[in-house]
């Protein structure tokens, strides 16, 4: 056993599936498993107000639970605990004196509330980032296994069977509509009724609205809500960097830069720097000021545009529409679900811009993402000349493609970037 265990947090959006996922978890894996949610019983934050010794919470535990809480064997899972700040410093002290005991945190806002804490111990927990499904579990979903698994396989970049990309590219639109969350796909697996997937996502969008409110100041909540209302403007422009006069006239950063730590630190969005200088590491060339903002999961994007259904099945129209708004949601989250929790684009004096740069190993990759079937090149080619790059990327609707030092990936082939790949 361990002696240098440390207590795990779970961090991730509201509905992302972090609460099933590990009590599945601690069910098939432990013998005994406890489960404390801080939001459906309040009254648990009192058995951690007196003391922070992990001795004597357990202690308090089992009194609460009525059996006796054994570190043999056994998973805790201190759930919702973003409600408990008092529960959150305590694992400090179960990694320093009592790290025979299993425990798993979690919570929705999880992120913000440790943000708040100026004094939480880092380096006393781990973290784990848990995002929307991504496609590849979209088709696992789908029961598509042997789909998943011929694309996942592929080790070179030769065109597949016309009938096998249309279809593909069909499950893509499907899932660029009904976006990652579970509760939305088990939705529409169950019913086949698109209509009512669209609801779950309408109910999970405002279960966001009401925690802002919930978890932050009235003035606060006011501009989280702007900043969270523009987004969807925001990435319909051609230029999609995010602009602050797109909040309201005359908006300045001072005002708003707050509410989108909020945003990020909630998991809510996916923050993009912009980079003029790409050379390792690429985050010492971030430009902080500068930055494109994305949903966490492209279905609620579609939700807060209110795209119609009708757009999985009017040709290539959805990875279009809104000036490709969908296309680069899609890439920002299958790469970030992929071990890309750092992701860039890239510009050169207004002339030239990469949608994407990402770092793999020690090799810099651009990546251009293309709603339809264009082969312009153009921005890839300066920065590879600027830049000397091995190989560019294309992202698009097209099948397969490799000429040289450049590949087309179709979007359902992101997962080629796997970062542990």
């Amino acid at each position: 056993m361990s002696k240098r265990r440390k207590p795990l947090l779970v961090q991730g959006a509201r509905q992302v599936g972090k609460t099933y996922l590990i009590q599945e978890f601690g069910k098939q894996e432990y013998q005994h498993f406890w489960y404390l949610n801080f939001e459906q019983n309040p009254d648990l934050k009192s058995l951690f107000s007196e003391t922070l010794n992990p001795v004597q919470i357990i202690e308090n535990l089992s009194l609460f639970l009525g059996h006796k809480i054994k570190a043999t064997n056994t998973l805790i899972f201190f759930d919702e605990i973003q409600n408990a700040p008092n529960a959150l410093t305590s694992l400090k002290y179960f990694h320093e004196s009592a790290s025979e005991f299993h425990i798993i945190a979690a919570g929705s806002l999880l992120g913000v509330q440790v943000a708040k804490e100026q004094s939480f111990p880092v380096g006393k927990v781990n973290f784990m980032n848990l995002y929307p499904m991504s496609f590849y579990e979209f088709l696992l979903a789908q029961d598509e296994q042997q789909l998943a698994d011929y694309i996942t396989s592929k080790t070179d970049f030769n065109p597949i069977p016309t009938a096998l990309h249309t279809k593909l590219l069909q499950l893509t639109k499907k899932y660029m509509f009904l976006g990652g969350m579970p509760e939305v796909i088990q939705t529409y697996l169950d019913t086949n009724d698109i209509s009512q997937a669209r609801q779950i996502q309408n109910d999970i969008l405002e279960a966001y609205s009401r925690d802002f409110s919930k978890y932050a100041s009235k003035q606060e909540t006011i501009r989280i809500t702007q900043v969270w209302r523009s987004i969807p403007y925001q990435l319909a422009k051609e230029n999609k960097k995010f602009m602050y006069q797109g909040i309201q006239k005359k908006a300045r950063s001072s005002q708003f830069e707050q509410a989108i730590a909020w945003l990020q630190n909630a998991g809510l969005i996916l923050i993009i720097n912009n980079i003029s200088t790409a050379k390792l590491p690429l985050s010492g060339y971030a430009n902080l000021a500068k930055f494109k903002i994305y949903l966490l999961d492209c279905g609620l994007l579609g939700a807060l545009l209110q795209l119609a259904p009708k757009t999985i099945v009017l040709g290539d129209s959805l990875f279009s529409d809104y000036n490709g708004a969908f296309t680069e949601n899609f890439v920002a989250t299958e790469l970030t679900a992929y071990g890309h929790s750092k992701l860039f684009y890239w510009t050169s004096n207004n002339k030239a811009e990469v949608d994407f740069v990402i770092q793999k190993s020690q090799s810099i990759i651009p990546i251009e993402v293309k709603s339809g079937l264009g082969k312009n090149l153009k921005s890839l080619r300066v920065f590879q000349q600027k830049y000397q790059s091995d190989t560019i990327y294309r992202i698009s609707p097209r099948n397969y493609t490799q000429a040289d030092d450049f590949i087309n990936l179709p979007f359902y082939g992101v997962k080629a970037f796997n970062h542990s790949s």
